[in-house]
């Protein structure tokens, strides 16, 4: 028999090792297999976004324990796919029975005591995962902190992102997924904005680009646009830090930095981004200190070669109540609007909507809809997803007959009509005319124009017929409404100011 002594052979030590590295390989095989199946439920733009910056430091016992490198995101991921993860985790390994997501520390992760492998037939070692199958590493304990480790895995872009991402993420509202340029219905009201934030996306701070300044009515994708640019710049420019947020979550920012004595930071947070957005800047009509502030911000950003991207209801000329100097600095940009729907567009975005979701929906039901609502894409959005929740809830196909009893009220809500008088009085006012004018004999082109204006809106929003439109405008002929239609028509087509002097009087008459 031999002696024992208080040393370990080298036959020992290797053994030992050839008993441990299966289990670390399984734990590691787990954890690829968990994020896959992540992937697979929530799709690639989402797991970008709030969970490819997970990263495994280990298991205590019967708690996995997962790291991200913001509270922001530790937050959201806590409170929209904690359940999940319990479930997947085990799935793999029955005894465990917690998920911990903490945040990662810049230092050593210390929060991990020395893990226990989960109770299972096949064991995980007590040491954390050194790689993954999806390309990401995991957070070796005493080592660097999960987030980073990751991003220094992924590459030196992604790590340049993390880093980037990490500054803002606490303060920046987060991106919709389903807000990217991919989404978006291109049609002739948007094509001029689509193109001026497709431009932005590829190259930020490019000369006569910078500010982007998008505007138009509610609900017609000027949200959808900005996140759009966000999701793009992240993906072909990794290492530029983006923030978008509301005008309004900007001024309680502010406000809540001034109260805390905390200015500063607030400052050097803002101004330390590449690419700053902010969302309906009408907002900040009448708070000055916040116009201010911001209007510092954007001298800042824009000196240091920074992309400043904005939207708002109206032109920067139009929002009185903004300083002129602030007005003034939003117009030196590129101003682009986004005009209201048109009934071909409206029909493009239910066909795209309808395909997306899997739901068969008849073309008279499309046409309907896209004839109905014409107020914002919203709504109409909004609409059809009711039309799909109803048949899927109650198992019936989707008819144009259903779809009236469905929508009942927004039907009726858009049920309200718009008179020839209305629009006569409106085109009046707005060309500085006298309404007496709508129906005379004069000819003089500051009369003719309007007047020709006024019939093509009759045409476009009631429903009644060329010869009536022709007894209210003078009993005029109905060719001569025939006429007016096709040459304002045309008009609309070559002259992009006048487009927008009709496109804003529509407007106007539809609200």
């Amino acid at each position: 028999m031999e002696k024992q002594s208080g040393t370990t052979s080298p036959a020992s030590l290797a053994a030992s090792a050839a008993a441990v590295m299966p289990a670390e390989r399984h734990l590691t095989e787990a954890w690829a297999r968990i994020r896959g199946r992540l992937r697979e439920e929530v799709g690639e733009v989402e797991y970008r976004a709030w969970l490819r910056q997970m990263t495994l430091a280990g298991v205590e016992g019967d708690e996995a324990v997962v790291l991200l490198p913001t509270r922001f995101l530790r937050d959201w991921v806590r409170s929209h796919y904690g359940d999940r993860l319990r479930a997947l985790w085990q799935q793999e390994f029955p005894g465990v029975r917690r998920v911990e997501i903490r945040v990662a520390r810049s230092g050593a992760e210390t929060g991990v005591a020395a893990a226990k492998a989960p109770a299972g037939p096949a064991a995980a070692a007590p040491r954390p995962a050194q790689g993954s199958a999806d390309g990401t590493a995991t957070a070796a304990r005493g080592g660097t902190a999960g987030g980073l480790a990751e991003a220094l895995a992924a590459g030196p872009g992604d790590a340049a992102r993390h880093a980037a991402d990490a500054r803002t993420m606490e303060w920046a509202a987060p991106l919709d997924p389903r807000f990217t340029f991919d989404s978006f219905i291109v049609g002739r009201p948007n094509e001029f904005a689509h193109a001026c934030a497709r431009r932005v996306a590829e190259r930020p701070a490019s000369p006569g680009f910078n500010p982007l300044f998008l505007y138009g009515g509610v609900g017609l994708g000027k949200t959808h646009l900005m996140h759009a640019i966000a999701w793009a710049i992240r993906e072909m420019h990794p290492a530029k830090s983006v923030a978008y947020m509301s005008a309004e979550k900007f001024m309680y920012r502010f406000i809540a930095a001034l109260r805390s004595q905390n200015t500063m930071e607030f400052k050097e947070s803002l101004r330390s981004v590449d690419v700053l957005m902010i969302d309906d800047l009408q907002f900040l009509i009448g708070k000055d200190n916040t116009q201010e502030e911001f209007f510092h911000t954007f001298n800042a950003l824009v000196d240091a070669g920074k992309q400043i991207v904005v939207s708002a209801d109206k032109s920067p000329s139009d929002l009185s109540g903004l300083e002129d100097r602030l007005r003034t600095r939003l117009g030196c940009g590129m101003v682009a609007d986004i005009h209201a729907t048109t009934y071909e567009l409206r029909l493009s975005i239910l066909q795209a909507k309808a395909a997306a979701a899997g739901v068969p929906v008849p073309a008279k039901v499309m046409e309907f809809l896209a004839h109905k609502i014409t107020s914002n894409v919203r709504e109409l959005e909004g609409a059809l997803n009711r039309l799909i929740a109803h048949a899927n809830l109650f198992g019936r196909p989707i008819t144009l007959e259903g779809a009236q009893e469905v929508l009942h009220d927004i039907l009726r809500a858009h049920d309200r009509r718009v008179t020839i008088e209305e629009i006569q009085r409106r085109v009046a006012e707005h060309y500085n005319i006298r309404l007496t004018d709508m129906s005379s004999a004069r000819r003089a082109r500051n009369v003719a124009r309007p007047r020709q204006v006024a019939m093509y809106l009759a045409k476009q929003l009631t429903s009644r017929s060329l010869p009536e439109i022709g007894r209210r405008f003078g009993n005029r002929d109905h060719t001569t409404v025939m006429h007016a239609v096709s040459r304002v028509a045309e008009l609309m087509q070559q002259d992009a100011a006048f487009a927008e002097d009709v496109e804003l009087l529509r407007r106007m008459l539809e609200t």
